[in-house]
């Protein structure tokens, strides 16, 4: 047993020299150990607790070691009792070392209003408590933009984590190469990738989440200033070198730019957008993924809001002037029809599992090989409630058959329909 497997196992508070050594020589007795000083197992995990071997010890450390991060056993022990619903499968992002939840919060809307982007006004009393309760319910990873909100988000973000001990919170992940106007919030970020303002990016980003090494720090668009992608990805590189950042990533770029990055070093992730309406990654970027070992999360997987079961012509028409999806074609005529029709076949599917629409819609990007996780944003608690049973939603080949079906019928969107 490696001690990485160790270390997957129980997580980052219980990584001393002599816990690790017994462990390695009596992992039952240890696990045995930590049950009874308080970590509350749920009954499948009690029962391959009992019968652990091994050469098992991986697939349980797949089980409980979001649990164990979550429970600082060294100094509180956890007072509830935990169920089946609690523990969130895991997977593991490219070759970083972290393994996420399959679904993460994404702070995209808790930005706020005033500008380009906005999906309108939010209450950050409400941001904070969708972020404390989506980790509460066990999500391990959250992914922000320092344009979200002009720098608002990451704000957010670590004052919703703040109270949190340091080895209890989640993974925090921030995109760069967006640079607002200071003087006119109203007017688009500029596309930028010059090494120097990703210099001052990070550093703004690291003051604001009021952390010391951000976990995944990603270029959130190919540069339209003249830099060269080699040169803005050579400046990731070297942070990721200086130890400012634990990995690095490209968001919205193409197979073209990924064997381009790639050449100069490790593209450890993609964040490209992928839904059952926007497929197109599906025929190039993410079997490239795949085969290069590079993670991959999706974002808008129900399609800013399309694909939640809850969204109708009505509510479109409704959308405040400054909310972005106002003037989107997927959220007007034809297109709004084909979208709000696909979501509506995704309703039977739900049913037969006991899930969400929205949680329907996730699941699917998830089935897709080379996915390691899914970006969903909630601006309240009870928005987390309705997609993170996607997390543990395994569809069968029935179901993405049907789903199949109703996109070709629907005529919603474009690229593959199938895994």
């Amino acid at each position: 047993m490696t001690q990485q497997s160790v270390e997957i196992l129980i997580g980052k508070l219980l990584t001393d020299e002599e816990l690790r050594e017994a462990f390695e020589q009596n992992p039952q007795g240890v696990l045995v150990w930590l049950l009874r000083q308080g970590l509350q197992l749920s009954r499948l995990e009690m029962e391959a607790l009992r019968s652990i071997k091994p050469s098992e010890l991986n697939g349980l450390a797949e089980m409980i070691d979001r649990r164990l991060q979550r429970a600082s056993l060294r100094r509180t022990y956890m007072t509830h009792t935990v169920h089946d619903t609690d523990t969130l499968p895991t997977a593991p992002l490219g070759t970083t070392g972290m393994r996420i939840t399959r679904v993460g919060f994404g702070a995209w809307a808790i930005g706020g209003g005033g500008w380009t982007f906005a999906w309108g006004n939010q209450d950050d009393a409400d941001s904070i408590a969708a972020i404390r309760h989506a980790v509460e319910r066990g999500i391990n990873w959250i992914d922000t933009a320092a344009v979200y909100g002009l720098g608002h988000s990451e704000e957010i973000v670590a004052r919703a984590l703040r109270d949190i001990p340091a080895d209890d919170r989640p993974y925090v992940f921030t995109k760069a190469g967006l640079v607002w106007d200071e003087h006119d919030r109203s007017a688009p970020p500029r596309r930028v990738g010059d090494p120097l303002s990703i210099r001052r990016e990070v550093e703004a980003s690291l003051r604001r989440l009021d952390v010391e090494r951000i976990d995944l720090y990603q270029m959130h668009w190919p540069a339209e200033d003249g830099t060269l992608l080699e040169d803005y990805w050579g400046t990731l590189l070297q942070l990721k070198d200086e130890g400012k950042v634990r990995a690095v990533g490209l968001s919205n770029h193409d197979v073209t730019q990924l064997e381009a990055a790639e050449r100069l070093g490790h593209v450890d992730t993609l964040q490209p957008p992928f839904s059952a309406i926007r497929r197109e990654v599906a025929a190039a970027e993410l079997p490239w993924c795949a085969a290069h070992g590079t993670g991959v999360i999706v974002y808008s997987p129900m399609q800013s809001g399309l694909l939640t079961g809850s969204f109708s012509a009505q509510r479109a028409a409704q959308l405040d002037a400054g909310d972005w999806r106002s003037r989107s074609p997927d959220f007007t005529g034809e297109g709004l029809r084909r979208n709000v029709a696909l979501a509506e076949a995704l309703r039977p599917i739900g049913e037969r599992h006991g899930a969400t629409v929205a949680a329907v819609a996730v699941a699917w990007t998830l089935a897709w090989p080379g996915v390691s996780g899914a970006i969903v944003g909630a601006r309240s608690p009870a928005q987390v409630d309705g997609w993170i049973g996607a997390a543990a939603l395994a569809l069968t080949d029935a179901d993405l058959d049907e789903i199949a079906g109703a996109i070709k019928r629907t005529g919603a969107g474009t690229g593959p329909v199938r895994p």
